[in-house]
């Protein structure tokens, strides 16, 4: 269900008309950011380290400050549409990380956390991947994952002027320029991508919707799971060392991917080959020294670096209500995974979800109040008004953004409030999942009654994978906890109406209650969910009914919580154009204010660069992090009482004879993780980290906890991306896993 009310809560809205004043000057002013900025870039100087860089404009804003501090490669060795480059060997790895291929037969490599997910849909207490590792000793034993792809980046093309055109033209008509827009990236895509059945495309906006890119991409969906070292190794520290400096974790995984016969994506057969890519990396087999230039090419996921002080307070909020809800529930959790093997493998992936944000909120809030993270935005909002005060013509058009942003913030605050609450506790009460499932099934049912059959269909495997990994008992602990806490910390006049059911029909128990739903629901079992399925027709009720006296309990609370949602957020989900066109103005108008300088956009899921040194920092006062940690620090960690710092007896072996083959260094240590100074946010997660030749060194996979905040303020002194040697990477292939054969189809310096 969180998934569910998360997808209704996009909204970033205000509902305040009166500030939401259009005037066509606003379209008609043509600042093309992107061109203005390639140009300028040429004459401004550009700081490594910092940005999430257009892979496109490296030729304008980045090659030659990169190859001053290092780079031997050319801009179109990077980034080139018409012939191979390193961005044809770096993908999309399933729906939030990136990977990158490392031989012509299709071998990729990722993290072990982006892995992870598929690793324990394939795992079972007979077969326990997660906690045993997994080799295929050939390319018969590759293990199928269902449901994982890998997206190819093929083409980005700035189509700035197309959108503004329409903008202008509509101008004053926010109903009308919404549709043209729309309707203009429609066009575009289906320009680009033709009659290629193997492409799809997208229009993304940057810059807060001042600069727009045509993005054209291919998916390949045979995709088989290789191998991995057990989570011993591939999650070694787990919570207590995530976002930690220094590291010991070998966090990486593998996998292949496979094509037809003619090297197209095709859904899965066993008559499909491994793909021969565009490209692929080679591998250093000297790692990095203090000092040695480095960058890496990703997907980053999301930073809000224009961020308002308004927006940051609520994202402090929201984060404060994050670590509080998943704190409580991961206790939950754990504590049945450490009693119950087969509950440790369905709960993995949603623990290791869960817990990844809750101790990054945890250090975002923290890093905000010792780095002083709103004083400085109010000044840096200062100086913006200072700015557009000394002029008429930017005090017309700019004087407007942050009141509009200010308000929004305001008017919906406690719609936010609610919202958050409700996703973070009652929305994890797993049971209402499969109640959705046949409730959607339901009204598609309702809206195209030929279709039923294949609806049902995909409602039944979705049932199947929902029941794979659903344990009722602990649900239902979950569920308890989880409406105490929403009840003690929301308004009463924005709780669910179930909880009017509690006062009136439970004497005020919420245990009384969530016992009841679960003892007579149907969807504790695959079995009952299923015989509700059955029973969907085309008179089904359609999803606009509302709630009947005799709707099965799940389905009840499922969709009070929804009603619920909907109520709360209406207010913010109507005047999102109004908050986005603040957001517009602020950052539209920072952009004008520093006019000179080369400016990266946000982080939003698109492919990126970013570049800087081997270094290490300090972080406190007689404290220095050296740049490197070796398999010394393992042995170090080792703790036999505690799950995260179990050492494998064959990695001891391994240590102790120093047998690391071609990977150690010349002093008889092992490499095991370094950092540098990129700039990097979650999506990066996978992301080759590579020398100045192109050649991987690592894989990127954590930032540090002094600079949590990153995503929303840069820290250059503080700010390091945290990766995993490839040589570690490589020692575990080959001596622990015993996988050697692998390294025949790898390119080696």
């Amino acid at each position: 269900m969180s998934e569910v009310l998360e997808s209704l809560t996009g909204a970033d809205g205000d509902c305040n008309d009166l500030l939401y004043l259009r005037d066509k000057s606003l379209f008609m002013k043509k600042h093309f950011i992107l061109f203005a900025l390639a140009l300028l870039a040429v004459l401004a100087p550009v700081r490594a380290d910092e940005g999430m860089w257009l892979l496109p404009l490296l030729k304008q804003m980045n090659i030659n400050k990169m190859q001053e501090i290092g780079c031997k490669l050319s801009a179109d060795e990077i980034y080139d549409v018409n012939h191979s480059s390193i961005k044809d060997a770096v993908v999309i790895f399933g729906g939030g990380c990136t990977g990158e291929l490392i031989s012509n037969e299709g071998l990729l490599v990722t993290n072990h956390h982006c892995g992870y997910s598929s690793i324990q849909k394939l795992s079972s207490v007979g077969h326990d991947y997660l906690t045993d590792g997994y080799w295929a000793m050939n390319r018969s034993e590759e293990l199928p994952a269902p449901g994982l792809s890998v997206t190819f980046l093929i083409s980005m093309t700035d189509v700035t002027a197309e959108i503004a055109k329409v903008q202008e033209r509509y101008a004053g008509n926010q109903r009308q320029i919404d549709s043209a827009v729309a309707s203009t990236k429609r066009a575009l895509v289906d320009k680009a991508v033709g009659n290629d059945k193997h492409y799809f495309g997208e229009v993304d906006s940057f810059y807060a919707g001042n600069a727009y890119y045509l993005i054209v991409y291919e998916k390949y969906t045979d995709v088989r799971f290789v191998g991995a070292p057990p989570s011993s190794i591939g999650k070694f520290g787990a919570d207590t060392d995530n976002w930690m400096w220094p590291r010991h974790t070998c966090d990486f995984s593998m996998f292949r991917i496979y094509a037809d016969k003619d090297n197209n994506p095709a859904a899965y057969s066993p008559d499909n080959v491994p793909l021969k890519p565009k490209k692929s990396l080679a591998i250093s087999t000297k790692g990095v020294q203090e000092g040695d230039f480095t960058f890496i090419v990703g997907f980053p996921g999301r930073t809000n670096r224009y961020m308002s002080e308004a927006e940051l307070k609520e994202q402090i909020m929201v984060n404060d209500i994050a670590i509080k809800c998943r704190g409580e529930r991961q206790a939950i959790l754990l504590d049945a995974m450490q009693a119950n093997p087969k509950t440790r493998i369905q709960y993995a992936n949603k623990y290791a979800n869960s817990s990844n944000f809750w101790k990054k909120a945890i250090g975002m809030n923290e890093t905000f109040k010792k780095l002083d993270v709103e004083r400085r935005r109010a000044q840096e909002e200062q100086e913006f008004v200072n700015w557009y005060f000394k002029d008429e013509a930017r005090k017309a058009e700019y004087g407007r953004a942050l009141p509009m942003i200010d308000s929004a913030i305001a008017f919906r605050h406690n719609a936010m409030y609610t919202q958050r609450y409700l996703s973070e506790s009652i929305g994890n009460i797993e049971i209402v999942m499969p109640a959705m499932y046949v409730y959607q099934a339901k009204g598609m049912a309702a809206q195209n009654p030929d279709g039923i059959a294949k609806v049902k269909a995909s409602t039944d495997q979705s049932l199947k994978d929902f029941y794979k990994d659903y344990d009722p008992v602990l649900d239902r602990k979950v569920a308890k906890a989880m409406m105490k806490l929403y009840k003690d910390n929301v308004h009463a006049e924005d709780l669910p109406e179930c909880y009017n059911t509690i006062s009136a029909s439970y004497g005020g128990s919420i245990d009384a209650y969530i016992d009841d739903v679960y003892d007579k629901s149907v969807y504790t079992t695959l079995e009952g969910a299923e015989k509700a399925l059955s029973e969907v027709n085309a008179t089904s009720a359609s999803a606009s009914d509302e709630i009947s006296s005799n709707e099965d309990p799940a389905a009840r609370l499922l969709l009070e919580g929804l009603s619920s949602m909907s109520w709360s957020m209406s207010p913010a989900a109507s005047s999102q154009s109004n908050l986005s066109l603040g957001k517009k103005l602020f950052t539209k108008g920072q952009l004008e204010m520093k006019d000179g300088e080369p400016i990266y956009p946000d982080a939003n899921f698109t492919m990126r660069l970013t570049y800087g040194l081997v270094k290490p920092y300090s972080p406190k006062d007689g404290v220095t992090y050296d740049y490197h940690t070796t398999l010394d620090g393992v042995m170090e960690k080792e703790d036999s009482t505690s799950w995260e710092f179990i050492v494998p007896k064959s990695l001891k072996e391994i240590y102790a004879a120093r047998d690391y083959g071609r990977w150690g260094l010349p002093d008889g240590k092992m490499p095991a993780c370094f950092i540098m100074t990129g700039d990097i946010t979650g999506g990066n997660s996978g992301s080759p980290v590579m020398n100045a030749k192109g050649e991987l060194v690592g894989l990127a996979f954590d930032g540090n906890w002094e600079s949590m905040s990153g995503d929303i303020i840069f820290e250059p002194q503080l700010q390091r991306c945290i990766c995993v040697d490839i040589r570690y990477v490589m020692m575990i292939l080959e001596k622990y896993g015993n996988a050697g054969y692998l390294l025949k189809e790898m390119k080696f310096d």
